[in-house]
């Protein structure tokens, strides 16, 4: 884990402040509507991020380590690329659930191919979207050819991990 105020942090505050000071000369009162709109948001994610928080440290301790290793590591090779884009298929929700999940993968022995093919195909394949988003928004045809021409790339990309880059 890293700390509080790493480089992705301080460049939020630098745009948030950025952002605050861009609304203030557009008219002084955006500010703290803008304000008033994030903390309405923090209100509706903060009860959803810490339960998963709490099973991401939990899943930690519950799954054995040697489990997570024979199916997501580094020595599993195909079979655990393949694994872990199916699980990212499967994975429901948003971010709240798929990157806690992710990290408590990691924690326990996942290998990086097999993190970034469950990753890619969560990104690519998270069932709640498509159901949710894409077929009303944009009707079956498109989904299928999407999913179909996205298909390898899961995989793929995994499986450059797993050839260019070492642990």
């Amino acid at each position: 884990m890293r700390g509080a105020l790493d480089l992705s942090t301080l460049v939020l505050v630098a745009v948030a402040v950025l952002l605050a000071v861009l609304a203030y000369l557009k008219d002084p009162g955006l500010p703290w509507i803008g304000a008033r709109n994030g903390f309405s948001m923090v209100v509706f994610i903060l009860p959803r991020l810490i339960p998963a928080m709490l099973i991401a440290g939990l899943l930690q301790v519950v799954v054995p380590q040697e489990v997570v290793s024979r199916y997501f590591g580094q020595q599993g090779g195909l079979r655990a690329i393949v694994v872990a884009s199916l699980a990212g298929v499967v994975t429901p929700g948003g971010p709240m659930v798929s990157v806690p999940f992710m990290v408590a993968a990691a924690h326990s022995g996942a290998g990086l191919p097999s993190l970034v093919a469950y990753m890619t195909s969560w990104s690519l394949f998270g069932m709640q979207r498509i159901i949710s988003w894409e077929v009303p928004l944009m009707g079956w045809h498109f989904v299928g050819v999407r999913l179909l021409a996205s298909l390898a790339f899961p995989i793929l990309a995994g499986w450059l991990v797993a050839v260019f880059w070492s642990e």
